[in-house]
């Protein structure tokens, strides 16, 4: 098969197919995460990022190259979630902006538009790491750059890319001890390689349909119409969450009775259907990380769907009143000089946060990275000229900061904070008499000041730090490494604490999870302040799932 040109019709489809192939092999890609714990991970939001922008262009009827191009783009950077997410966004961005003006395309305007998508992601990323997602896709636009004047087949120059890209990627351990330590290749570069291997295999004619879901009750009818004279306040579970858990152990008829009284504990709507590998979840809750994190204790999760049904609902009696009513514009009355945004997850570190003055709470963290999408509908609700965004994990600051670029009305301002503690020190830190540049450059010192911990379980085996770790054994995790692992929660927290207490520190700050009673919190502070006298401890419910216990020491 020789096929020298692409074409509108067949480039939808080979997006597509890319989209559908990273889907199914996304459980594979989170696998291959070097930290083993129990978050957004690589698979998963790159295939939550690529989604948003198939959706778009699989509603395309008559597709051009530029229409293609404007749905990829501007759904992907919209959609994208996590580090790995927002780099696939930016790579789909710089491509399409080299594509968009032809009607047609050959080898060397693809040859042209990989070396385009590069230096995008590449600038989007503050401090470029080699060995990653991006050492992937450079690879394939330099063997790309070489095959222009070797030939003008697309399916030979593909096949050529491909193999190696994957040359690359199966070198990424030697350009990162922490890949060669856990003996994994990088996640991001093989999620990469999965899309660039769906749309290559949709060039050479294999066939994928590419479904959208339409969200239907039990009874068929649009869960819309269901909620025709619903308030809000009377939906009293707010998250329907949707999952696969992948068995790693045996599920008995004990294991689906605990699973289903505990769903129960949290939530209503509940369906438990389990065979011999899987188990179908539904519940309807108000904190989604709880039901995960139950669910993670039986094996992996796939196809994971969480919906805001209040938001839903918002959105149904919005669309009812446009229609109703020509469009006016919101009058919120003058705008105040600052505005606030954090990322931010379980009901204690959220009213921590509103007593500090946060206009806007956006819901995620590890359980779920937020979107750009969620940043910029956050941005929109904050009526201030400017705005000061937490993502209080190094996971969502790219997102964060995409969002920026895309928010030209407003002057945002986006503090790195990779941890609630930071968070919470941030705005702390925040003097109401300082121009917005003064309190950005203070904040993030102040910020800088302070360690966190986070104490968690290992959802796989792996070998990290020095230390060998199983599945199930509870991480001390410094901000740079894993300090302790062990089996007791509080022996484990307290080593942990114990590593990050210097000369200078004053105060050590437990924020304890949903599944940490106050009693042991207390115990743990108690036995931290008998070792370390001058030291103030404080306790605080946090509420955060997955997490038994987030620590500030300062």
């Amino acid at each position: 098969m020789v096929l020298n040109q692409l074409d509108a019709r067949l480039l939808q489809k080979m997006f597509l197919a890319a989209a559908k192939s990273i889907e199914a092999k996304k459980e594979i890609i989170n696998e291959l995460n070097v930290f083993p714990v129990p978050d957004g991970d690589t698979g998963t939001n790159m295939t939550l990022t690529i989604m948003a922008a198939a959706n778009e262009v699989s509603q395309i009827k008559e597709p051009t190259i530029e229409s293609l191009s404007k749905a990829i783009s501007s759904g992907s950077l919209r959609g994208a979630r996590g580090n790995s997410g927002v780099i696939l966004s930016q790579l789909f961005r710089g491509f399409t902006k080299e594509i968009k003006q032809y009607e047609t395309i050959d080898v060397s305007i693809i040859s042209n538009a990989f070396a385009k998508a590069v230096e995008t992601a590449y600038k989007a990323v503050m401090k470029p790491k080699e060995g990653t997602i991006l050492t992937v896709a450079r690879g394939g636009a330099e063997r790309a750059a070489e095959l222009v004047n070797e030939t003008d087949d697309l399916v030979f120059f593909g096949a050529e890319v491909l193999k190696h890209m994957q040359k690359v990627l199966d070198y990424t351990p030697e350009l990162l001890p922490v890949l060669k330590e856990a003996g994994v290749v990088d996640s991001g570069g093989q999620g990469l390689l999965e899309v660039m291997q769906g749309a290559y295999d949709a060039m050479l004619g294999k066939e994928v349909i590419f479904e959208t879901t339409v969200k239907t009750s039990s009874s068929g009818e649009s869960r819309a119409a269901s909620k025709e004279n619903i308030s809000t306040a009377d939906i009293k579970f707010g998250y329907c969450t949707e999952f696969i858990i992948l068995l790693e152990k045996e599920f008995k008829d004990s294991d689906e009775l605990d699973l289903k009284s505990y769903l129960e504990s949290i939530g209503d709507s509940i369906v438990v259907v389990a065979d011999e590998e899987i188990v179908k979840v539904h519940v309807h809750s108000n904190d989604p990380g709880l039901a995960i994190q139950k669910a993670l204790t039986y094996g992996g999760l796939s196809r994971m769907k969480i919906d805001n049904m209040r938001e839903e609902h918002h959105e149904v009696l919005l669309k009812e009143m446009e229609a109703a009513q020509p469009e006016q514009p919101k009058d919120r009355g003058p705008m105040k000089p600052v505005g606030f945004i954090a990322v931010s997850i379980g009901e204690g570190i959220n009213e921590i946060f509103k007593g500090l003055g946060v206009d806007y709470l956006i819901e995620g963290g590890q359980t779920m990275n937020p979107s750009t999408e969620d940043m910029l509908r956050a941005i929109d609700e904050v009526h201030a000229e400017t705005v000061f965004i937490l993502p209080n994990n190094k996971n969502i600051i790219l997102a964060a900061n995409q969002a920026k670029e895309m928010t030209s009305d407003k002057n945002i301002i986006v503090i790195p904070s990779s941890t609630i503690p930071q968070g919470i020190t941030a705005i702390i830190s925040y003097v109401f008499d300082n121009s917005p540049e003064e309190n950005e450059e203070h904040m993030i010192n102040e910020m800088d000041k302070v360690k966190t911990g986070q104490v968690t379980y290992a959802v796989r085996d792996t070998s990290l730090d020095g230390k060998e770790i199983r599945q199930g054994d509870i991480m001390g995790i410094g901000d740079k490494a894993i300090l302790s692992v062990g089996s007791d929660i509080t022996d484990v927290a307290f080593s942990m604490v114990d590593q990050l207490i210097s000369d200078e520190t004053e105060l050590v700050s437990l924020y304890y999870g949903a599944e940490t009673s106050e009693e042991s919190a207390e115990d743990l502070a108690s036995r931290i302040m008998d070792a370390n006298p001058d030291i103030d401890v404080e306790v605080h419910s946090g509420g955060q799932p997955i997490y038994y216990y987030v620590v500030s020491v300062e």
